[in-house]
């Protein structure tokens, strides 16, 4: 979650002892017409247990010119979770998937020793436009499960487990929380929920995984009394049982894991725990290696070229 260990708690200073131990301000950039803020990785905090990227992606309401495919592209070495809570997208990929993403439903490809994906928009979108609003994560695998087959599992909305009491809704993505679990599997223990909260609602924030955060969506919450705006990860300090409130409306989601063996490396779509796996991916992906997408072979993204940057060590919390 952050660079260096965290220091113990000093008696009598409140800001040690606080449940917030950091706070993570993403950075925007514009994408074909949509905004999309960069959560993880960032200066400010680097994994959250197995969870080593997350994008928020919009919300946006295209025209019709503005809705643009993701083209297909490679990726090796984790597992992307895609939840969206308005529009939808249809994914294909290299094992011959095709599904529609639609709002409360959960894609999890892993991508083991390598796949290829694309992410378009539905024709009546690219002809009338339409919203879209969601997340956007990876999950590093272990190092015993970095070259595994390549696998692709749907969740329908129907399929996740929703917990509601006295104004909090919550919908269990993955892992468990508040007594319900969802039937997605994992490689790795950890915990993925969107939580809904009416004004003056609060839930619980208990210490079932090393790393937790909560990432605010909509409306003003508060954890220990500190009001939060939408739009900032909150890095719950380990061992400390909390809770969130909502001081208005509001949605968020409670990312928690536990953190991997080692540090793992990013460049451009891959993750590793090897410099030398990244440059034979790389090489793979240049020299047409990878497995196509049966249904949607005709164009694809390229890999950057070699000056647009190292691959970057990404370490979970010491």
């Amino acid at each position: 979650m952050s660079f260096s260990p965290t220091p113990d708690p000093v008696p009598g200073d409140a800001a040690s002892c606080a449940a917030v131990e950091t706070v993570i301000v993403p950075r925007a950039h514009d994408i074909g017409g949509m905004e999309v803020a960069r959560v993880l990785p960032s200066v400010q905090g680097q994994m959250i247990g197995p969870f080593i990227f997350f994008d928020r992606m919009g919300p946006v309401r295209f025209s019709a010119a503005q809705a643009q495919d993701v083209r297909p592209h490679p990726h090796i070495g984790l597992a992307t979770v895609t939840y969206l809570f308005e529009g939808s997208m249809i994914h294909r990929d290299s094992l011959g998937s095709e599904r529609v993403i639609e709002p409360g439903a959960v894609n999890l490809m892993t991508a083991g020793r390598g796949i290829v994906h694309s992410e378009r928009h539905d024709a009546s979108v690219k002809a009338r436009g339409g919203p879209l609003f969601g997340i956007q994560s990876w999950i590093a695998l272990p190092k015993a499960l970095e070259e595994t087959n390549p696998d692709f599992l749907h969740a329908d909305s129907e399929a996740l487990p929703v917990v509601a009491d006295g104004g909090v809704r919550a919908r269990v993505i993955l892992g468990s929380a508040f007594g319900a679990t969802s039937p997605v599997a994992l490689a790795s223990p950890a915990t993925y929920v969107e939580i809904q909260l009416a004004a003056g609602a609060h839930a619980p924030v208990d210490p079932t995984h090393e790393d937790r955060a909560l990432f605010t969506l909509e409306g003003e919450v508060e954890v220990d009394g500190t009001a939060f705006p939408p739009g900032q990860m909150l890095v719950i300090r380990r061992g400390v049982a909390t809770s969130v409130r909502a001081r208005t409306p509001a949605r968020l989601m409670l990312v928690g894991g536990e953190p991997l063996e080692g540090p793992r490396y990013i460049w451009w779509n891959f993750v590793s725990s090897s410099l030398d796996r990244l440059e034979a991916a790389k090489a793979a992906w240049r020299e047409g290696r990878f497995d196509l997408i049966p249904m949607d072979h005709d164009e694809f993204i390229p890999a950057p070229e070699d000056g647009a940057g190292r691959p970057r060590p990404q370490s979970p919390r010491g």
